[in-house]
C-alpha cells in the first residue's frame, strides 16, 4: 500500500480543510508514493519517537502535533528540527500530521465519550459539516452534580492521570462541564459564555486560571499531554479497522514531565 492510499483513508474521515487556518497538517516530510507496510503513531515527533520509528522499521510516522509550524529556510543537522527532518528523509519515512482537523472531527467527540458528558454540543464552533456545527471542544452535563473536588477525582480516573491542577473552590457544585483537549486558554471565554461550571483542558496560566474563577468558571488543568494522548489509541484503532493489512505500532503512554 502506498502512503497516498493511507492518506486517502485518513482524509476521508478527517479532511484537511477542517484544520484551523494557522495550522500545518497533512504530509509534511517524505514521499506520497512510498510503499507503506508499518506505521508508527505518536503525539509528537520527538527525537525519541523518530529513533523508535527508525528502529522498528516504520515506513510512515503519524503524529497529532505537527513538527513543522513555521517556514524553514535551512535544513541541516545544526538545528534540532532540521536534524529530525534529515533523519526521516535518510530513513525514507513519510511523516504525516493531523492536528486541528482531528481536534474538530475526532478529539472533541472522543473526550466527550471518555468523560461521559451528556446532552453535548460544540464548545467553540469553527465550521459546519452537513448542516451540523463542528469545532473545538464539547460542553454538556455530567451524569450527576458533584463538588469540584469530586469532579477532579472523576477526571483523574477517566483520563488515567496521577494529578491535575485546579482553579476554583473545591466545595463548589458543578454539573455543566466543558472539555477542550490541549492548550485551553482560548476555550475559557466560550465556556463562560455557554454557562459551563467547570472547564477541563490543559496549559492554563496563572492569570488565565484566576481570571476564569473570578468570572464563575472553575478550571481543571489536566495537562496538554494528559488531555490529548487519547489520540494515539484512537488512531491506532482507526487504522486497524480501515487498513487491516498494515502493521500499526504506537509509542507507549509516557507523560513528558514528572511531578515531585
Amino acid at each position: 500500500m502506498l502512503c497516498k492510499d493511507v492518506m486517502y483513508e485518513i482524509e476521508k474521515e478527517y479532511p484537511l480543510n477542517y484544520a484551523l487556518s494557522w495550522d500545518n497538517v497533512g504530509l509534511l516530510v517524505g514521499r506520497d508514493d512510498k510503499e507503506v507496510k508499518r506505521i508508527y503513531i505518536a503525539l509528537d515527533a520527538t527525537d525519541e519517537v523518530i529513533d523508535e520509528a527508525v528502529r522498528t522499521g516504520a515506513d510512515m510516522l503519524i503524529t497529532h502535533h505537527p513538527m513543522i509550524f513555521s517556514p524553514i529556510k535551512k535544513i541541516h543537522n545544526l538545528d534540532f528540527v532540521g536534524g529530525r527532518i534529515l533523519k526521516l528523509i535518510q530513513n525514507d519515512i513519510s511523516y504525516y500530521a493531523m492536528h486541528t482537523n482531528y481536534d474538530v472531527l475526532g478529539m472533541a467527540k472522543l473526550a466527550e465519550d471518555i468523560l461521559g458528558i451528556e446532552k453535548t454540543y460544540v464548545l467553540d464552533v469553527t465550521m459546519e459539516k452537513d448542516g451540523a456545527e463542528e469545532g473545538i471542544g464539547r460542553i454538556g452535563m455530567l451524569e450527576r452534580e458533584m463538588t469540584l473536588e469530586e469532579c477532579c477525582l472523576y477526571v483523574k480516573h477517566k483520563l488515567k492521570l496521577g494529578s491535575v491542577k485546579v482553579y476554583g473552590d473545591m466545595k463548589k457544585n458543578v454539573h455543566c462541564l466543558a472539555v477542550s483537549p490541549g492548550a485551553g486558554k482560548s476555550a475559557i471565554m466560550p465556556a463562560i459564555k455557554k454557562g459551563a461550571d467547570v472547564l477541563v483542558t490543559g496549559d492554563i496560566g496563572h492569570h488565565d486560571g484566576i481570571d476564569a474563577v473570578e468570572q464563575g468558571l472553575a478550571v481543571i488543568d489536566a495537562g496538554h499531554y494528559g488531555t490529548e494522548y487519547i489520540f494515539i489509541d484512537d488512531m491506532k484503532c482507526f487504522l486497524h479497522e480501515k487498513l487491516p493489512v498494515l502493521d500499526v505500532m504506537s509509542i507507549p503512554i509516557v507523560h513528558p514531565f514528572q511531578v515531585l
